[in-house]
């Protein structure tokens, strides 16, 4: 239970409930135990009293010529006097319940309640409607068959109220003092304690938007650092992210400025007086060229934005992805033979074990389209010595993993360019072949998405050229899962 109630949760207000509600929930726990605590300290001094009256009437029971007599003298009878506060009542009964002195209505105890003759009790009662406490002593007389004779003294419970209630002002009064100077020092501390949160607020509110430098850990207490370091490594994060975008999109501005730039060159040259039809022809020619290299390189940006905007939130289903590399394959082939470009499939069939991948049908041959078009663009092919480009798909039923490659006969990418070449716009130096720069880092993304990894090695070693081989390593679907039929 919670005292006090917020719609919007506060850290300030949540230690504070936690700290208050169980001080104040305890008060009157404790008003109650101090009460008990004092109704048995203003007993006992009155009990004592009680039972010392008890054993002064109980020793002038006395037995004269077999006969039991009570005589109350009258200096005991002074500790039987009324006082301002309580009456004292008493009571002396003979053997078979007779009355020898006292109150007649005082309450017997029960039959079975008859404690060692000489034994005190004490037990609580009612006479005339009056709380009274008794103490009450069983007396051996000497007389054949040894009976008993029952003397009680009783007090009605005044002064036992006014002392407990004099005790409980004098505990709790003070606490009604202390407890709202203990609710002010919490509220206090807990406010200074917080206090390095709001500092830590105000240094956040006044930097400029586009400062993301770490914050400093070591002005902030030891349980506030781990949220500083995650903040920090968010800006870290964001900073690189925010870069990349920049960087991206200059590159982007950058490619997309050459191909537009030509057709307006051509264009112009187009429109110049006494152009001949053959050199309108060839402008038109390369209005053409630069139109498909411009659409190109937008749909390279749109597809790499797409991958990077699925996220976590692609929809995966069960792929086959042996089918989807060779509908890919059999997209690709009217290109290469434009080029001259020998393109095969090799390695497992569809539905064959071990070929399926929990993953996004779309993305995952836009992946391997990319790799097929980017071993097209740069593999060389002439009549005499055509290119060969081979995409193949291989499932370790065993190791639960499945291998996408496609190796070409090209040059190879040299050791140093092989991380280059996964950034976007990279484009190897010496490099006549059409493309954006921006297939393999849409390969990495994708694959990036789908906890595959992408390694890139030479097709050939040892030969001149060596081809590249690129493989992507995704984690196979588990042989226990019923993959759908198609």
């Amino acid at each position: 239970m919670k005292i006090f109630q917020r719609e919007q949760r506060s850290l300030f207000g949540e230690i504070l409930d936690w700290m208050l509600t169980p001080l104040l929930l305890l008060w009157p726990v404790s008003l109650a135990l101090t009460w008990l605590v004092a109704q048995g300290l203003a007993n006992k001094p009155f009990d004592r009293a009680l039972e010392y009256n008890a054993h002064a009437l109980a020793q002038l029971v006395t037995v004269q010529h077999s006969k039991v007599q009570f005589n109350l003298p009258q200096p005991a009878s002074e500790i039987l006097r009324a006082d301002d506060s309580d009456i004292v009542y008493y009571q002396v009964m003979g053997p078979g319940r007779k009355l020898l002195s006292g109150e007649r209505d005082l309450p017997q105890p029960e039959d079975d309640d008859r404690p060692a003759p000489g034994d005190v009790r004490l037990r609580d009662a009612e006479l005339r409607g009056v709380e009274i406490r008794v103490a009450y002593i069983w007396v051996r007389l000497p007389l054949p068959d040894a009976p008993l004779a029952l003397v009680q003294v009783a007090e009605t419970r005044e002064k036992r109220s006014v002392l407990a209630t004099e005790i409980i002002k004098g505990v709790m009064l003070p606490q009604f003092v202390i407890l709202p100077l203990a609710v002010l020092l919490v509220w206090l501390a807990l406010a200074r304690g917080i206090q390095p949160l709001n500092q830590l607020e105000q240094r956040i509110r006044e930097r400029s938007p586009d400062d993301l430098s770490p914050l400093d850990d070591r002005t902030v207490p030891l349980e506030v650092a781990p949220l500083v370091s995650s903040v920090n490594d968010l800006l870290t994060r964001l900073g690189d992210s925010l870069a990349t975008q920049k960087r991206f999109l200059a590159d982007a501005a950058h490619q997309l400025k050459t191909p537009l730039a030509g057709l307006r060159m051509q264009a112009d040259l187009a429109q110049r007086e006494g152009t001949s039809t053959e050199e309108l022809k060839r402008s038109l020619q390369q209005i053409g060229r630069s139109s498909i290299r411009a659409t190109h390189t937008v749909n390279q940006l749109l597809a790499l934005a797409r991958a990077e905007g699925s996220g976590a939130g692609i929809a995966r289903v069960p792929c086959d992805l042996a089918r989807l590399t060779i509908e890919v394959v059999r997209d690709s082939v009217p290109r290469a033979l434009d080029k001259q470009i020998d393109l095969g499939y090799d390695g497992a069939q569809p539905g064959a074990p071990g070929v399926w991948v929990d993953g996004n049908p779309t993305l995952l041959k836009e992946l391997v389209r990319n790799l097929v078009d980017n071993a097209i663009n740069y593999t060389p092919s002439t009549p005499d010595k055509p290119g060969v480009v081979t995409a193949r798909v291989l499932a370790d039923t065993f190791g639960h993993v499945l291998l996408l490659q496609v190796e070409d006969s090209g040059p190879g990418v040299p050791e140093s360019e092989r991380e280059l070449v996964f950034q976007p716009f990279y484009r190897a130096l010496g490099s006549e072949a059409d493309g954006s720069g921006l297939g393999l880092p849409i390969v990495l993304e994708i694959a990036r998405q789908h906890a595959a990894e992408v390694l890139l090695e030479d097709a050939h070693p040892g030969q001149q050229p060596p081809g590249a081989r690129f493989t992507v390593r995704f984690a196979a679907r588990s042989p226990d899962a019923d993959a759908p039929q198609g």
